[in-house]
């Protein structure tokens, strides 16, 4: 016996309750007596691993629904007609997987939530729901979907389909889940000739009595034959049906005739039983992008098809990106539903557990943000080694330090957690740098060669004493990284650290994962731990879970938002081994991440209100078309047809910025003018500029005076959201109320630098701010930093009273369920749009370049931003037209695209 019997004993006696740290010691003490051999040291680490388990908690997310639906869930239960088999086993298994009690128990709560949205599987009559799950990515929506299905088949549904993505490797990690949580066994060995083909698996050990009866498994996909051939209608089976398919054509083609062949009723194309379809990563393939108004792409029309094979059914999606296309029609509000897969009856936000790693968390300097973002490390170092931007035929010749270091730091990381004890963990690196099979390939190569570099220096070098063994150039780079990534934060020393290097990289494997490799990351298969560098593309950027994700290395140009999102494998859970993870990416990625996080936040604030104010799905997914962000995940489905697009876009509480500006003399000095004409506008009608921690500020700005300023800025064309005409018509619309008066802020530093541009064009000294040219910045176009912010944080509450700023405050803490005490947040600056009661305009005068460049007598750049208030009014929205052509070019469409021939992922 040892400390993972003693781990396993303590789990079981601590699974049903919500123990303190004190409980949790004590059991482990008293447990010790059975196995001794367990020192102090390792009792100690147990102690803090469950500690850190039993103290995650997790909230309820909001929710949306139609109104008119009956409930049933309840008086169901009351009546004793829906059983607890399979979830009951699922729970356990959750539990034993290390599950808090307190997670269990929301969860336990959302997925009855979920489940009592759907239909009653017993209701008599044709039937259809439809609704939508969103949640984050690789924030745990498996386990949510496994878990009400295990609901639905308790309630009483007969048929699941659950299809899982648009890649193999995807569709079978999620069979393998199902088989675990659901079924109870290895569907692919029962259906073997193999001596162990019964062998039962995750829930069935516990209880082995029942059995879902599935047509597919980890191997093979649904296959009409071999359907056929069991020859047993749906409705003669006694237990659930599962089916977990690939999110593909031909598999939904077998899949729909099989289903009207062999199990409609005689003279009609229904099916009497009732069906739950699973649609997982739902923003993906599923929507219909077919241009035409009464077209209908196929995977789309097959799902639906799918649904009308079916009496009663109900469609759930799940998806991580809440800006998905399933939520937008871009030509009318009026067909917006129609007969698509719209989540029309209910929507069902999930808030992730407080452990949960996401965006805000690595990419916004959030209030419980522990590392300061110090695990994105930048690549600067790409170039013609590995171009950002390259062709199917490019040889790589050798790879990016940059790459080197990340490999590097994979086995130093490995080597911490086995100093921990973390000896059967998982531990994964991810490279994504091409969406090309072949160039996936060649680094492929390349790291497995540098690896077996690696492997070859510690097995001649690591055991010597570390002044010898640092004569190795290999063994120092090793030294150096974690000198530089986890000396004084990982909790041990250098020794400890080269005595594991062997062991550490004689496990690593590399492999490359697309859709023509053999490779697989099949972690069910290493009980003692998979430890792989995982090489991909697009196989790697849906749905996909990499367990124990350590290190990534990620060099691709979308800017959509869902693909970029989805390519975020390094989000999700890091227990016991955060502080090792690492990101390299291009800087302006990083700036990409942040922006999209802000609004994603900004969309799931928007939710919660709506659920407040009882609105529908409808009205939700209307919400979502007025985002500002619309602009561009709208225009992704009209790629390349160079026509211009009217999109409406909601104002009222929004930030809007001048992210691109022209860069020739005259634009420049054209807004520099105007600048100052909007100052001298203000003395005139007899205010005064006041010192501010943000710089000068002047209240009750009449609005002509801003609409004057607005029509003399030259507004560049890629800067959409400000262009002056339809922000004039929504400022126009409201000066009877909220826009008749506004604050102006003309941002200073507090003090400057021997470097710093200062200038007096205002009247009065202005320290500008610095800003660094955006990395896609040309001879014509000023792009304002990768992150398409202008503004500096927190400068929002500028003009606010106490008592506004002490109000959004405590509504945000009170929202976000932080104490006041302690660590003083980073307020999100969205907060202090919801108390604003006028706007305010920031007329920024900008030095671009470098921290330690000398402006000398350079003229500022102008660039400018709006935080609008709540409307008081009606919400009413501003069109605005883009074209589709710059779209195209800029935000690389191949990156969103389903899997290709020949060599492209």
């Amino acid at each position: 016996m040892g400390i993972q019997d003693l781990k396993d004993m303590v789990g079981a006696l601590l699974a049903k309750r919500m123990p303190t740290p004190e409980m949790i010691r004590e059991e482990i003490q008293r447990l010790r007596a059975v196995v001794p051999e367990v020192t102090d040291d390792e009792a100690e680490r147990l102690a803090l691993e469950f500690e850190s388990i039993h103290g995650v908690t997790m909230e309820i997310g909001a929710k949306l629904e139609d109104s008119g639906f009956e409930k049933w869930l309840d008086d169901a239960k009351l009546r004793g007609e829906i059983g607890s088999y399979y979830w009951d086993r699922y729970r356990r298994f959750l539990t034993e997987k290390g599950f808090s009690a307190h997670v269990l128990a929301t969860l336990d709560q959302v997925t009855d939530s979920t489940l009592g949205l759907l239909e009653n599987p017993g209701k008599a009559g044709r039937w259809d729901r439809r609704g939508m799950v969103v949640g984050q990515v690789q924030s745990g929506k498996t386990a949510n979907y496994t878990g009400l299905i295990c609901k639905a088949a308790d309630a009483g549904y007969r048929v699941i389909v659950v299809i899982a993505g648009t890649h193999n490797n995807l569709r079978r990690q999620t069979q393998t889940r199902l088989d675990e949580g659901f079924s109870g066994f290895d569907n692919a060995r029962l259906w073997s000739n193999a001596p162990d083909s019964a062998r039962v698996i995750g829930v069935g050990r516990y209880d082995s009595m029942r059995r879902p009866n599935a047509f597919t498994n980890a191997v093979r996909d649904f296959d009409k034959s071999t359907a056929t051939s069991i020859g047993i209608p749906l409705e003669n089976l006694r237990e659930p049906v599962l089916f977990v398919i690939k999110k593909n054509a031909n598999t939904l083609k077998n899949l729909l005739e099989w289903l009207k062949e062999h199990n409609a009723k005689h003279n009609v194309s229904s099916i009497r039983e009732p069906m739950l379809l699973i649609d997982d990563e739902a923003d993906n393939a599923s929507i219909n992008i077919k241009k035409g108004r009464d077209e209908v792409s196929r995977i789309n029309g097959q799902i639906r098809e799918v649904l009308k094979s079916f009496d009663k059914s109900c469609y759930v999606g799940y998806t991580a990106t809440p800006f998905a296309n399933i939520f937008i029609d871009p030509d009318t509000d009026d067909d917006m539903i129609g007969a698509d897969l719209f989540p029309k009856n209910f929507i069902v936000g999930l808030d992730p557990p407080d452990n949960y790693w996401g965006a805000s968390q690595v990419f916004i300097d959030g209030p419980e943000q522990e590392f300061d973002g110090s695990i994105v490390r930048h690549i600067r170092d790409n170039g013609d080694l590995l171009p950002l931007n390259h062709k199917i035929t490019h040889n790589v010749t050798a790879l990016p330090e940059s790459l080197c270091t990340a490999v590097r730091t994979f086995v130093v990381a490995r080597a911490i957690r086995l100093v921990r004890g973390q000896t059967g963990a998982h531990n994964s690196m991810l490279v994504n740098a091409s969406r090309f099979t072949n160039v996936q390939g060649q680094l492929r190569n390349e790291i497995h060669v540098l690896i077996d570099a690696i492997r070859r220096s510690i097995r001649v070098n690591a055991a010597k004493p570390i002044s010898e063994a640092l004569l190795d150039e290999e063994i120092q780079a090793l030294h150096d990284v974690f000198a530089g990534e986890y000396e004084g934060i990982s909790g041990v020393l250098w020794p400890e650290v080269q005595e594991k290097l062997l062991d550490s990289v004689n496990a690593i494997t590399v492999i490359t994962i697309n859709n023509r490799s053999a490779g697989s990351l099949d972690y069910a298969d290493h009980k003692t731990g998979l430890n792989v560098v995982a090489v991909g593309g697009f196989s790697l950027s849906r749905g996909l879970t990499l367990e124990g994700l350590i290190i990534s290395y990620f060099l691709r140009n979308s800017m959509m938002y869902d693909t970029l999102m989805q390519m975020g494998r390094w989000f999700g859970y890091r227990p016991g081994y955060e502080d090792l993870c690492r990101v390299w990416m291009l800087q302006q990625a990083e700036g990409w991440y942040a922006h999209i996080a802000e609004s994603i936040e900004e969309l799931r604030d928007e939710f919660r209100r709506m659920e407040v104010a009882n609105a529908t799905p409808t009205e939700f997914g209307l919400k979502v078309r007025s985002h500002p962000d619309t602009l561009i995940v709208t225009a992704r489905n009209k790629m390349g047809s160079g026509r211009r697009l009217t999109i409406s876009v909601g104002l009222a509480n929004r930030f809007i910025e001048t992210t691109a500006l022209y860069r020739d003399p005259a634009s420049m000095e054209c807004n520099r003018i105007a600048a100052v004409g909007l100052a001298e506008e203000i003395r005139k009608v007899g205010l005064v500029f006041e010192n501010t921690a943000h710089g000068r500020l002047a209240r009750e700005v009449p609005a002509s005076a801003i609409m004057e300023f607005l029509l003399r800025f030259r507004n560049h064309p890629m800067s959409n959201l400000t262009d002056p005409t339809p922000v004039r018509r929504y400022i126009e619309e409201r000066l009877d109320s909220e826009t008749s008066e506004w604050d102006v802020l003309y941002p200073a530093l507090a003090g400057g630098s021997d470097h710093s541009l200062v200038t007096r064009l205002l009247g009065f000294d202005i320290v500008c701010q610095r800003r660094s040219p955006g990395s896609q910045s040309d001879s014509t176009t000023l792009l304002i930093s990768d992150r398409q912010r202008v503004a500096s944080r927190g400068v929002e509450k500028c003009g606010l009273t106490q008592d506004q700023v002490s109000e959004a405050e405590e509504r945000y803490l009170k929202k976000e369920g932080l104490s006041p005490s302690g660590k003083a947040p980073n307020f999100p600056d969205r907060i202090y749009r919801e108390v604003r009661r006028k706007p305010l305009l920031i007329v920024h005068l900008l030095a671009i370049g470098k921290a330690d460049e000398d402006f000398g007598n350079a003229d500022p750049v102008v660039a400018w931003s709006i935080s609008f208030p709540m409307s008081s009014r009606d919400e009413t929205k501003v069109e605005y037209v883009v074209n589709t052509q710059w779209l195209a070019e800029r935000y690389s469409p191949a990156d969103d695209e389903d899997e290709m021939a020949g060599d492209e992922d």
